[in-house]
């Protein structure tokens, strides 16, 4: 049976999971877990929690697979949850970070922000090892510094594809206000990643 449904596509299991069979659910958060963790983590690297808040996500997704009219669209739908979650989660915690406006110039922190969660490679020799931790670190003190709505809109188009409209319609924002975030987040993350990245991009072009 797990065999059947390891061979299924993600609509044949969405289907299975409208008619509650918990073998094809099990096989779509196999499939889909690690979407979340990313997007967990990039929408609050540095929240501790991502394990649990992962859970809650496939709960919520148990809970209303049934509402899914288009099993097509899981993977905007799995964001949506996965941004809700996200809002709802931000209500309820106390803020760690001042407010920062867009137009105020960001500056680097030189002091050591511990551990990271650095990207597999085969076989990395030492200096690469090195520069990846360190562009690792770069990132997440730079997603860390962005206000919660600019990380979010960034996010969701860069990690998770969406469109502009579709962020809109998650973010319950206006299309142009989507766009304006996501173009001076991503020059803001250039500004302070420029050290790391040269004249490599660190972000798609419009």
């Amino acid at each position: 049976m797990a065999t059947q449904h390891n061979q299924k596509s993600d609509r044949d299991l969405i289907l299975a999971c409208q008619r509650r069979e918990p073998l094809a659910f099990e096989e779509l958060v196999k499939r889909h877990q690690r979407t979340v963790y990313t997007l967990l983590y990039q929408l609050a690297p540095d929240w501790t929690d991502t394990s649990d808040l992962a859970q809650e996500v496939f709960i919520r997704v148990w809970r209303s697979v049934g509402n899914l009219r288009n099993p097509s669209s899981f993977r905007s739908w799995l964001a949506q949850i996965v941004t809700n979650l996200f809002y709802d989660e931000l209500r309820k915690r106390p803020r760690r970070l001042p407010t920062i406006s867009m137009d105020e110039a960001l500056s680097s922190d030189e002091g050591d922000e511990g551990p990271t969660r650095d990207i597999a490679d085969s076989a990395p020799s030492p200096d690469e090892t090195i520069l990846r931790r360190e562009v690792s670190d770069a990132i997440r003190q730079a997603m860390v510094k962005l206000p919660e709505q600019f990380r979010t809109d960034i996010v969701l188009r860069e990690v998770e594809g969406l469109s502009y409209e579709e962020i809109a319609i998650l973010t319950k924002t206006e299309m142009g206000t989507v766009k304006s975030r996501i173009a001076r987040a991503r020059s803001k993350l250039q500004e302070l990643l420029k050290p790391y990245l040269g004249t490599a991009s660190s972000m798609s072009e419009v």
